[in-house]
């Protein structure tokens, strides 16, 4: 009898803690206790181990001090930081994950996993590839840029928000989405941290959950245009002296019955923004001639970043996903890999350009 009145109290005890979300472990969350950090950046240091690194305090009038620690396992680094800060540190406003580009060709599932299952951690925290020694950019600019870390997360926001179509970017969530999809591969951005400057390189290629290359310059315009934005504000092409500028496309893509030819057409909308080549654009069959040549290099550059990715056995573009159809059986993920690699692919631009006009007369 005593032992079923025990259990009926523990019942609505439990039933309580439930109803009022009141949690049975409590945490100090004073303000004046703890210090939310808003980045963390991850190394491969020596013998496996992962080289964590953080700022603190954010956005408080104090001087802030970098917290660097070799561990064994990424949790260790928050119970390491906590015993060298006198304020508890806190991951509920992690924004940005910065990770060495080595330790990205090494794998990331287990890093990325842990994170992904941490209920503290927000699922928009932003993943970023850095080329070079980010501890020491991070030393040299937090002397003039005093809350760099929010810069960082305030910069990643600004390109997510207003898709300008020049970089990629990537959080948690989207980065889990296409790692555990039969039919891609994910992409992360990678920026370089050198002589001060922390600047903009590529996007970075993934199979599975490992770095395999990183896509730059045209490949890289070429990639916003055909599987990321869509878009791109200015698109150079100096080899044939021209700027297109409010650059759109609309990708379709088709195969034959057998999935062993893919046709790839893009259609492009943009504008002459620039031209200092020899031809007279007021001419008709002058305009008519630039616009074919400039056709012909995006679909020989089209076509090469296909093939790359061939090569790599990578699917970034999640063309896998439109071979499905609603009343066929989807195709096994080891059979699309196989008919992806060896597919012959065909590429057609379909462009309509506005040419350089004064719009002033």
């Amino acid at each position: 009898m005593a032992y079923l009145k025990k259990s009926i109290w523990m019942t609505i005890v439990y039933c309580v803690i439930l109803i009022t979300g009141c949690a049975p472990y409590l945490e100090n969350n004073e303000i004046e206790e703890i210090a939310p950090v808003i980045f963390w950046s991850l190394d491969a240091a020596e013998e496996g181990k992962l080289e964590a690194t953080t700022v603190v305090p954010p956005l408080v009038q104090e001087k802030k001090r970098i917290l660097t620690m070799q561990v064994d396992l990424l949790k260790q680094s928050g119970k390491g930081f906590n015993l060298r800060y006198y304020r508890e540190l806190k991951v509920g406003q992690l924004r940005v994950l910065l990770i060495n580009e080595e330790l990205a060709k090494k794998g990331l599932r287990p890093i990325i996993n842990t994170i992904f299952t941490d209920p503290d951690i927000s699922q928009r925290l932003y993943l970023v590839i850095v080329q070079g020694d980010v501890k020491d950019y991070i030393k040299e600019e937090i002397e003039s840029q005093e809350n760099l870390d929010y810069f960082l997360y305030r910069m990643l926001k600004h390109y997510e928000r207003k898709r300008q179509g020049q970089l990629s970017i990537v959080n948690l969530h989207q980065f889990m989405q296409k790692l555990y999809s039969p039919f891609s591969d994910p992409i992360l951005p990678v920026f370089k941290a050198e002589n001060g400057n922390f600047n903009y390189e590529g996007t970075a290629i993934f199979q599975n959950d490992k770095l395999i290359s990183v896509v730059t310059d045209s490949d890289d315009e070429i990639y916003q245009l055909i599987g990321n934005d869509y878009y791109l504000k200015y698109l150079p092409i100096p080899k044939l002296s021209v700027v297109l500028g409010h650059v759109r496309t609309n990708v379709d893509v088709t195969f034959n019955r057998d999935f062993t030819e893919m046709n790839f057409k893009v259609e492009l909308k943009g504008r002459i923004d620039e031209y200092q080549g020899e031809k007279n654009l007021n001419d008709l069959d002058d305009l008519a001639e630039i616009t074919n040549e400039i056709n012909s290099h995006l679909e020989t550059q089209t076509k090469a970043f296909l093939q790359k990715n061939q090569e790599w056995q990578t699917d970034p573009l999640d063309i896998g996903a439109r071979t499905l159809t609603p009343f066929s059986r989807p195709i096994e993920k080891k059979e699309w890999r196989e008919k992806w690699r060896n597919l012959q692919i065909k590429v057609k631009y379909q462009m309509d350009l506005e040419p350089l006009i004064n719009i002033q007369e």
